[in-house]
Protein backbone atom coordinates (compact mmCIF):
# COMPACT_ATOMS: atom_id res chain seq x y z
CA UNK A 1 0.00 0.00 0.00
CA UNK A 2 1.33 3.72 -0.91
CA UNK A 3 -0.08 6.54 1.13
CA UNK A 4 1.30 9.61 0.88
CA UNK A 5 0.97 12.24 3.76
CA UNK A 6 0.62 16.42 4.06
CA UNK A 7 1.97 16.73 7.55
CA UNK A 8 1.01 20.44 8.16
CA UNK A 9 0.56 22.61 11.66
CA UNK A 10 -3.13 23.30 10.86
CA UNK A 11 -4.10 19.93 9.30
CA UNK A 12 -2.83 16.04 8.49
CA UNK A 13 -4.26 15.06 4.87
CA UNK A 14 -3.81 11.28 3.82
CA UNK A 15 -4.08 10.66 -0.05
CA UNK A 16 -4.02 7.44 -0.75
CA UNK A 17 -3.53 5.39 -4.60
CA UNK A 18 -6.71 4.85 -6.37
CA UNK A 19 -9.23 6.76 -3.64
CA UNK A 20 -7.52 10.25 -3.49
CA UNK A 21 -7.52 12.38 -0.16
CA UNK A 22 -9.16 9.96 2.18
CA UNK A 23 -8.30 11.34 5.75
CA UNK A 24 -8.68 15.25 6.34
CA UNK A 25 -8.06 16.79 10.60
CA UNK A 26 -6.64 19.12 12.02
CA UNK A 27 -3.29 18.33 13.63
CA UNK A 28 -4.03 18.28 17.24
CA UNK A 29 -3.73 15.91 19.68
CA UNK A 30 -5.14 15.67 23.37
CA UNK A 31 -3.09 14.30 26.14
CA UNK A 32 -4.25 13.05 29.47
CA UNK A 33 -1.49 14.67 32.39
CA UNK A 34 -2.27 11.96 34.78
CA UNK A 35 -1.10 8.82 32.42
CA UNK A 36 0.39 10.77 29.27
CA UNK A 37 -2.67 8.64 27.21
CA UNK A 38 -3.77 10.22 24.27
CA UNK A 39 -7.22 10.79 24.61
CA UNK A 40 -8.39 12.24 20.92
CA UNK A 41 -6.99 13.21 17.96
CA UNK A 42 -7.71 15.29 15.21
CA UNK A 43 -10.97 16.94 14.46
CA UNK A 44 -12.17 15.46 18.03
CA UNK A 45 -8.92 17.04 20.15
CA UNK A 46 -9.34 20.23 18.39
CA UNK A 47 -12.91 20.52 19.87
CA UNK A 48 -11.02 20.96 22.53
CA UNK A 49 -8.72 23.15 22.25
CA UNK A 50 -9.37 26.36 25.32
CA UNK A 51 -11.61 23.88 26.40
CA UNK A 52 -9.87 21.04 28.48
CA UNK A 53 -10.29 20.31 31.98
CA UNK A 54 -7.33 20.77 33.96
CA UNK A 55 -5.83 17.36 33.65
CA UNK A 56 -6.29 17.14 29.39
CA UNK A 57 -4.11 18.91 27.47
CA UNK A 58 -4.67 19.69 23.75
CA UNK A 59 -1.47 20.18 21.63
CA UNK A 60 -0.73 21.27 18.37
CA UNK A 61 2.87 18.64 17.96
CA UNK A 62 3.33 20.45 14.51
CA UNK A 63 5.02 23.43 15.29
CA UNK A 64 5.89 26.25 11.70
CA UNK A 65 5.61 23.00 9.67
CA UNK A 66 8.11 20.88 11.90
CA UNK A 67 8.10 18.35 14.71
CA UNK A 68 7.87 20.23 18.24
CA UNK A 69 6.74 16.77 20.04
CA UNK A 70 7.75 14.15 19.22
CA UNK A 71 6.08 11.22 20.81
CA UNK A 72 2.69 13.18 20.38
CA UNK A 73 3.34 13.57 16.38
CA UNK A 74 4.18 9.27 16.66
CA UNK A 75 1.13 8.79 17.85
CA UNK A 76 -0.84 11.14 16.02
CA UNK A 77 1.09 9.21 12.81
CA UNK A 78 -0.38 6.12 14.42
CA UNK A 79 -3.58 6.93 14.95
CA UNK A 80 -3.66 8.37 11.06
CA UNK A 81 -2.17 5.12 9.54
CA UNK A 82 -5.00 2.64 11.58
CA UNK A 83 -7.47 5.31 10.11
CA UNK A 84 -6.49 4.57 6.32
CA UNK A 85 -6.65 0.69 7.38
CA UNK A 86 -9.89 0.94 9.25
CA UNK A 87 -9.32 -0.74 11.63
CA UNK A 88 -7.37 -3.62 9.83
CA UNK A 89 -3.54 -4.97 10.88
CA UNK A 90 -1.93 -3.71 7.15
CA UNK A 91 -1.00 -6.79 5.05
CA UNK A 92 1.81 -5.61 4.46
CA UNK A 93 3.01 -1.90 6.16
CA UNK A 94 2.78 0.63 4.08
CA UNK A 95 5.36 2.57 2.18
CA UNK A 96 5.23 6.60 3.13
CA UNK A 97 5.89 9.92 1.28
CA UNK A 98 5.35 12.70 3.86
CA UNK A 99 6.21 16.02 2.92
CA UNK A 100 8.42 18.78 4.27
CA UNK A 101 8.85 22.58 4.32
CA UNK A 102 11.96 23.49 1.84
CA UNK A 103 14.16 24.99 4.65
CA UNK A 104 14.16 22.44 7.09
CA UNK A 105 17.65 20.96 8.68
CA UNK A 106 18.56 17.21 8.63
CA UNK A 107 17.82 16.88 12.38
CA UNK A 108 14.29 17.62 11.23
CA UNK A 109 14.12 15.76 8.72
CA UNK A 110 15.39 12.63 10.71
CA UNK A 111 12.79 13.17 12.70
CA UNK A 112 9.85 13.13 10.57
CA UNK A 113 11.21 9.91 8.99
CA UNK A 114 11.75 8.20 12.46
CA UNK A 115 7.95 9.08 13.41
CA UNK A 116 6.72 7.78 10.42
CA UNK A 117 8.64 4.16 10.87
CA UNK A 118 7.86 4.14 13.82
CA UNK A 119 4.22 4.75 13.58
CA UNK A 120 4.52 1.57 11.19
CA UNK A 121 5.07 2.35 7.81
CA UNK A 122 7.74 -0.17 6.00
CA UNK A 123 9.90 2.78 4.27
CA UNK A 124 9.30 6.43 4.40
CA UNK A 125 10.07 9.22 1.93
CA UNK A 126 10.32 12.98 1.99
CA UNK A 127 9.67 15.33 -0.70
CA UNK A 128 9.71 19.08 -0.32
CA UNK A 129 5.97 20.82 0.21
CA UNK A 130 6.33 23.36 -3.06
CA UNK A 131 7.36 20.85 -5.49
CA UNK A 132 4.64 17.98 -3.96
CA UNK A 133 2.62 20.65 -3.99
CA UNK A 134 3.31 21.72 -7.50
CA UNK A 135 2.57 18.06 -8.70
CA UNK A 136 -0.86 18.16 -6.92
CA UNK A 137 -2.13 20.95 -8.86
CA UNK A 138 -0.76 19.06 -12.03
CA UNK A 139 1.57 21.65 -12.93
CA UNK A 140 4.39 20.12 -15.77
CA UNK A 141 7.16 20.19 -13.99
CA UNK A 142 9.24 17.97 -15.70
CA UNK A 143 10.30 20.15 -18.87
CA UNK A 144 12.70 22.73 -18.65
CA UNK A 145 10.33 25.40 -18.59
CA UNK A 146 10.41 27.36 -15.38
CA UNK A 147 6.88 27.28 -13.03
CA UNK A 148 6.89 29.42 -9.49
CA UNK A 149 4.87 27.62 -7.04
CA UNK A 150 3.69 29.85 -3.85
CA UNK A 151 2.08 27.23 -0.96
CA UNK A 152 0.75 28.95 2.00
CA UNK A 153 0.11 26.33 4.59
CA UNK A 154 -0.70 27.01 8.25
CA UNK A 155 3.03 27.14 9.55
CA UNK A 156 4.92 27.57 6.73
CA UNK A 157 4.84 29.45 3.40
CA UNK A 158 6.90 27.94 1.04
CA UNK A 159 7.58 29.69 -2.67
CA UNK A 160 9.72 27.99 -5.27
CA UNK A 161 10.54 28.02 -8.72
CA UNK A 162 10.58 24.08 -10.39
CA UNK A 163 12.19 23.12 -13.72
CA UNK A 164 13.17 19.07 -14.76
CA UNK A 165 11.44 17.66 -11.83
CA UNK A 166 13.78 19.93 -9.00
CA UNK A 167 13.54 23.16 -6.99
CA UNK A 168 16.04 26.29 -8.56
CA UNK A 169 14.58 28.93 -6.33
CA UNK A 170 13.09 28.56 -3.03
CA UNK A 171 12.32 30.36 0.16
CA UNK A 172 10.82 29.08 3.29
CA UNK A 173 9.28 31.76 5.86
CA UNK A 174 7.67 30.82 8.82
CA UNK A 175 4.58 32.58 8.80
CA UNK A 176 1.37 31.11 7.15
CA UNK A 177 -2.45 31.09 8.10
CA UNK A 178 -1.18 30.69 12.23
CA UNK A 179 0.59 34.05 11.61
CA UNK A 180 -2.80 35.78 10.16
CA UNK A 181 -4.93 34.28 13.85
CA UNK A 182 -2.27 35.70 15.61
CA UNK A 183 -2.62 39.51 14.23
CA UNK A 184 -6.11 39.06 14.13
CA UNK A 185 -5.91 38.33 17.88
CA UNK A 186 -3.76 40.85 19.20
CA UNK A 187 -5.55 43.68 16.81
CA UNK A 188 -8.47 43.03 18.45
CA UNK A 189 -7.10 42.69 22.10
CA UNK A 190 -5.10 46.17 21.48
CA UNK A 191 -8.24 47.61 19.69
CA UNK A 192 -11.14 46.48 21.75
CA UNK A 193 -9.91 45.22 24.67
CA UNK A 194 -11.57 42.07 23.92
CA UNK A 195 -9.44 38.51 24.17
CA UNK A 196 -10.16 35.95 22.03
CA UNK A 197 -9.53 32.29 21.33
CA UNK A 198 -7.74 31.26 18.57
CA UNK A 199 -10.97 29.21 16.65
CA UNK A 200 -12.91 32.80 16.73
CA UNK A 201 -9.94 34.37 15.41
CA UNK A 202 -9.56 31.67 12.79
CA UNK A 203 -13.17 32.05 11.77
CA UNK A 204 -13.19 35.96 11.33
CA UNK A 205 -10.33 35.09 9.22
CA UNK A 206 -12.32 32.93 7.06
CA UNK A 207 -15.82 34.37 7.20
CA UNK A 208 -14.25 38.41 6.59
CA UNK A 209 -10.50 38.32 5.85
CA UNK A 210 -9.12 39.98 2.99
CA UNK A 211 -5.74 40.85 1.72
CA UNK A 212 -6.88 44.33 -0.05
CA UNK A 213 -10.10 45.86 1.14
CA UNK A 214 -13.22 44.92 -0.49
CA UNK A 215 -15.68 47.15 -2.37
CA UNK A 216 -18.61 46.18 -0.18
CA UNK A 217 -16.85 45.69 3.33
CA UNK A 218 -18.20 42.95 5.21
CA UNK A 219 -18.30 42.48 8.79
CA UNK A 220 -18.63 39.99 11.91
CA UNK A 221 -20.16 39.58 15.58
CA UNK A 222 -16.85 38.37 17.59
CA UNK A 223 -17.31 37.33 21.01
CA UNK A 224 -14.74 36.99 23.77
CA UNK A 225 -13.50 38.22 27.07
CA UNK A 226 -13.48 41.65 28.32
CA UNK A 227 -10.31 42.49 29.65
CA UNK A 228 -11.14 45.25 31.88
CA UNK A 229 -14.40 43.91 33.08
CA UNK A 230 -13.56 40.18 33.08
CA UNK A 231 -17.25 39.78 31.50
CA UNK A 232 -18.07 38.29 27.88
CA UNK A 233 -18.57 41.05 25.44
CA UNK A 234 -19.61 40.95 21.59
CA UNK A 235 -18.31 42.95 19.10
CA UNK A 236 -18.84 43.75 15.44
CA UNK A 237 -15.40 43.35 13.33
CA UNK A 238 -14.92 44.19 9.96
CA UNK A 239 -13.75 42.73 6.65
CA UNK A 240 -11.40 46.65 6.73
CA UNK A 241 -10.15 46.06 9.90
CA UNK A 242 -8.89 42.40 9.35
CA UNK A 243 -6.98 43.71 6.31
CA UNK A 244 -5.14 46.15 8.79
CA UNK A 245 -4.79 43.54 11.13
CA UNK A 246 -3.14 41.12 8.77
CA UNK A 247 -0.81 43.27 7.14
CA UNK A 248 2.31 42.36 8.50
CA UNK A 249 2.32 38.62 7.84
CA UNK A 250 1.25 39.62 4.31
CA UNK A 251 4.12 42.08 3.84
CA UNK A 252 6.64 38.77 4.97
CA UNK A 253 5.03 36.55 2.43
CA UNK A 254 5.04 39.48 -0.54
CA UNK A 255 9.24 39.57 0.46
CA UNK A 256 9.75 36.28 0.24
CA UNK A 257 8.12 36.11 -3.38
CA UNK A 258 10.05 38.95 -4.17
CA UNK A 259 12.97 37.84 -2.77
CA UNK A 260 12.68 33.94 -4.95
CA UNK A 261 12.13 36.47 -7.83
CA UNK A 262 15.44 38.48 -8.07
CA UNK A 263 17.22 35.40 -7.51
CA UNK A 264 15.62 33.56 -10.12
CA UNK A 265 17.55 33.10 -13.34
CA UNK A 266 16.21 35.17 -16.27
CA UNK A 267 15.20 32.40 -18.78
CA UNK A 268 13.27 30.68 -15.95
CA UNK A 269 11.67 34.44 -15.26
CA UNK A 270 9.94 34.97 -18.47
CA UNK A 271 8.69 31.41 -18.35
CA UNK A 272 6.85 32.83 -15.10
CA UNK A 273 5.82 35.85 -16.52
CA UNK A 274 4.29 34.05 -19.51
CA UNK A 275 2.67 30.95 -17.28
CA UNK A 276 2.24 32.92 -14.32
CA UNK A 277 2.43 32.08 -10.35
CA UNK A 278 0.51 29.11 -8.58
CA UNK A 279 -1.34 29.34 -5.25
CA UNK A 280 -1.83 26.28 -3.31
CA UNK A 281 -2.20 25.60 0.56
CA UNK A 282 -5.04 27.23 2.64
CA UNK A 283 -3.88 30.21 3.29
CA UNK A 284 -4.02 31.15 -0.56
CA UNK A 285 -8.05 31.45 -0.24
CA UNK A 286 -7.71 34.13 1.75
CA UNK A 287 -9.51 36.98 -0.26
CA UNK A 288 -7.41 39.01 -2.96
CA UNK A 289 -4.49 37.44 -2.31
CA UNK A 290 -3.86 36.52 -5.80
CA UNK A 291 -4.70 39.80 -6.82
CA UNK A 292 -2.36 41.23 -4.14
CA UNK A 293 0.59 39.10 -5.31
CA UNK A 294 -0.41 40.23 -9.23
CA UNK A 295 -0.05 44.09 -8.11
CA UNK A 296 3.18 43.79 -6.13
CA UNK A 297 5.04 41.46 -8.64
CA UNK A 298 3.17 42.44 -12.15
CA UNK A 299 2.98 38.31 -12.85
CA UNK A 300 -0.52 36.88 -13.31
CA UNK A 301 -1.53 34.94 -10.24
CA UNK A 302 -3.67 32.40 -9.94
CA UNK A 303 -4.89 30.08 -7.01
CA UNK A 304 -4.72 26.03 -7.74
CA UNK A 305 -8.02 24.34 -8.41
CA UNK A 306 -7.84 22.02 -5.26
CA UNK A 307 -5.29 24.36 -3.32
CA UNK A 308 -6.17 22.57 0.03
CA UNK A 309 -5.04 18.82 -0.87
CA UNK A 310 -2.48 19.37 -3.73
CA UNK A 311 0.19 18.91 -1.31
CA UNK A 312 -1.40 15.43 -0.07
CA UNK A 313 -2.30 14.72 -3.67
CA UNK A 314 1.30 15.55 -4.66
CA UNK A 315 3.18 13.67 -2.12
CA UNK A 316 0.78 10.25 -2.87
CA UNK A 317 1.49 10.70 -7.15
CA UNK A 318 5.42 11.18 -6.23
CA UNK A 319 5.17 8.05 -4.44
CA UNK A 320 3.35 6.46 -7.31
CA UNK A 321 6.05 7.72 -9.77
CA UNK A 322 8.93 7.22 -7.28
CA UNK A 323 11.56 6.26 -9.86
CA UNK A 324 10.74 9.52 -11.89
CA UNK A 325 10.85 11.61 -8.78
CA UNK A 326 13.63 9.68 -6.51
CA UNK A 327 16.47 12.22 -7.65
CA UNK A 328 14.52 14.97 -6.45
CA UNK A 329 13.39 13.46 -2.97
CA UNK A 330 14.81 14.77 0.26
CA UNK A 331 17.63 12.51 1.54
CA UNK A 332 16.85 12.49 5.66
CA UNK A 333 20.26 10.57 6.21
Amino acid sequence: MKIGIDLGTANILVYVKGKGVVLNEPSVVAISEDDNRVVAVGEQAREMIGRTPQNVRAIRPMKDGVIADYVITEAMLRYVLQRVARGRIFKFRPDVMISVPSGVTSVEKRAVRDAALKAGARDAFLIEEPLAAAIGSNVPISGPSGNMIIDIGGGTSEIAVIALSAIVVSASVRVGGNKFDEAITNYIRRKYNLMIGDRTAEEVKIQVGSALPLDVPLSIEVKGRDMIAGLPRTIPITSAEVTEAIELPMQQIIAAVRNVLEQTPPELSSDIIDKGMVMTGGGSLLRNFDTMLTQVTGIPCHVAENALNSVAVGTGRALEQLPAFRRSLVSAS
